[in-house]
């Protein structure tokens, strides 16, 4: 009976042990950066990866991420201590942007569409046609308020290697 106390409580703590590694695995959104789809309309595009990452990349990018982030208002580009704080109404703006998008453009019909922003960047990342105009598209999204960059992570054919943007593992 002692042995099997004994084993069970090597069980317990060898179970405790593992947990923080386990965790550092996980792959969560740790900045709360804004990342939505916009369209569907090309199934076998691969999701993107978007804004999670694990623990030990968190780490490594906080000192360069707070960097960029302060760098735009010590230059005195921005109204806010950190472009970050930018991401949230931009993306609610984005979102209000994308309903009076001209509709002529097709946009919804022709694409599989994420956005992800961070540090007033909009990523495009996703799968369009190739009869899709990304020059205008991406002009559209340019005009929303308070964004300094938007990013074509876009590609006509989902199966091509690598993809411009890191997919979400299967």
């Amino acid at each position: 009976m002692r042995s099997l106390i004994q084993l069970c409580v090597w069980c317990l703590l060898a179970s405790i042990a593992s947990q923080p590694a386990l965790a550092d695995d996980l792959r969560t959104n740790r900045g709360n950066d804004p990342f939505f789809q916009i369209s569907k309309a090309i199934p076998e595009c691969p999701v993107p990866l978007g804004p999670l990452e694990t623990e030990q990349e968190w780490v490594s990018e906080a000192h360069y991420r707070i960097e960029r982030g302060n760098s735009c208002w010590v230059e005195g580009r921005c109204r806010l201590s950190n472009s970050y704080r930018y991401d949230a109404e931009i993306a609610e703006a984005v979102q209000r942007r994308l309903s009076t998008i001209n509709i002529a453009t097709h946009w919804r019909e022709q694409s599989s569409l994420w956005l992800m922003l961070q540090r007033r960047f909009i990523y495009v990342q996703g799968c369009v046609s190739p009869a899709f105009d990304r020059d205008k598209f991406l002009s559209e999204l340019a005009k929303t308020a308070d964004v300094d960059k938007v990013i074509d992570n876009m590609t006509t054919d989902p199966r091509t290697k690598p993809l411009p943007y890191p997919p979400l593992a299967p």
